[in-house]
């Protein structure tokens, strides 16, 4: 979409296409666009009308019934960070006394908005025209442009001394062909600004990919890693008065029905709005946190009679060892981050399976207990082996009416498979 697309589909006749687009998108787009025509919609003005309405339908998984009111892009809303966790970062900036921020390179403006919902004054800077005009747009949409407003130009000119906070979200993707970019010094804003940023303002936040090389942490920075449901959604590094610990995994979990109540054992905090097919107003989320220094290895033992996979965001923060310590439990291989223990704990940072067969790996033995025990359907976990699950599955030629879940891995270096069954109320399947 250019600029001349997105000022006609301002007006009260595209207004009108947008909604009629919403109508008949979903389905074949070939049909969708026809029936557009149909009506007298000039080609152009109908495919931009369509793809609105396709974004914002696949958008309502990060922003909840708002969606229906955003101007998107394909790029944009894949790097826009979900509501849920947009939320409990700007009530965490507030929480630390910031009235003012600039997000660098704010997108389509998702983290500004929920500063801006959090009473943060925000000013944002986006290098796109388009980007930048959809921004603002979507500002004004969600009756936020009073607190949220949008300039185009290059974020590393901003004066940042007229801000308390920074929020920097540096492009990651090569404009023009989508591909993802792996070196952060090819970053936009590149890497040594926005890691300069943290002696220029007293609250610095970046968000940056969740496969982030521990090495390139600032010293002194606290970096959280972030999942939503067993999802590693982001990681973000907190710096200078907001780094409170080394490393933090925040773990983002919706609340069923009957649990919605205050922990009494410290373990989470009550959550904002969840941002799942209910949308931000819906499903209440709760947060738990795990922190601890990165660098501590956790005890190796044998296999035991319970397995616990941690949530990727405990795997990433490199918190397995401080995970073990509430477990009371040990790796199995020092490289592979399962965890074994005796008893079965209610945690919200890991999955837990009871073990009940424990066997080196052999297609042919595997297959044939699996046909013993009547076995129909596996789920199959694996860290550290390099077989493919589904051909395992075509391989393993599964009849029977039972479950069970296979686990592959290495147990002091050697290729293993664990057999085992979820054990119910001791975490949530990531």
């Amino acid at each position: 979409m250019d600029l001349d697309q997105f000022a006609a589909l301002r007006t009260p006749e595209g207004s009108a296409v947008l909604a009629a687009a919403t109508e008949v998108a979903g389905g074949d787009p070939l049909v969708a666009a026809a029936a557009l025509r149909s009506r007298g919609v000039p080609p152009g003005l109908a495919a931009a009308a369509l793809t609105q309405a396709e974004l914002r339908r696949r958008a309502v998984g990060k922003f909840g019934p708002e969606a229906a009111g955003m101007f998107l892009t394909r790029p944009g809303l894949e790097q826009a960070t979900r509501r849920v966790v947009a939320d409990r970062r700007a009530a965490r900036l507030a929480a630390a006394g910031v009235r003012t921020l600039a997000d660098l390179g704010c997108g389509l403006g998702a983290d500004a908005l929920a500063a801006a919902r959090a009473g943060i004054r925000v000013y944002g800077v986006e290098a796109d025209p388009v980007t930048a005009a959809l921004a603002a747009a979507n500002a004004e949409a969600a009756g936020l442009a009073g607190r949220f407003t949008v300039e185009c130009g290059d974020a590393t000119a901003f004066d940042v001394t007229r801000v308390d906070a920074v929020f920097c979200d540096p492009a990651r993707r090569r404009a023009g062909t989508g591909r993802r970019i792996f070196d952060p010094n090819a970053y936009s804003p590149p890497w040594d600004f926005v890691t300069g940023l943290a002696g220029r303002v007293p609250y610095p936040v970046v968000k940056v990919a969740p496969g982030l090389d521990h090495a390139l942490i600032p010293a002194g920075a606290e970096a959280e890693w972030v999942s939503v449901d067993g999802d590693l959604v982001e990681a973000a590094l907190w710096c200078g008065a907001l780094a409170g610990v080394p490393r933090r995994a925040t773990v983002l979990r919706p609340e069923r029905p009957a649990a919605r109540q205050r922990p009494t054992d410290g373990s989470g905090e009550p959550g904002r709005p969840a941002d799942g097919p209910d949308g931000p107003g819906g499903p209440a989320t709760r947060s738990h946190q795990l922190t601890g220094t990165g660098d501590v290895e956790a005890k190796v033992g044998p296999v035991r009679r319970y397995l616990y996979d941690p949530d990727p965001a405990v795997v990433r923060a490199h918190l397995v060892a401080e995970l073990a310590d509430t477990l009371d439990a040990t790796l199995a291989d020092p490289s592979i981050a399962y965890l074994y223990a005796d008893t079965p704990q209610p945690t919200p940072f890991g999955r837990c399976l009871e073990i009940v067969d424990v066997l080196p790996f052999s297609l042919k033995r595997l297959r044939a207990l699996l046909r013993e025990r009547r076995v129909g359907r596996v789920e199959i976990l694996k860290r550290g082996s390099a077989l493919v699950p589904e051909q395992l599955r075509r391989d393993l030629r599964l009849a029977g009416e039972h479950p069970a879940s296979l686990v592959l891995t290495r147990v002091a270096g050697a290729p293993t498979v664990l057999i085992g069954r979820p054990v119910a109320g001791t975490g949530t399947p990531g």
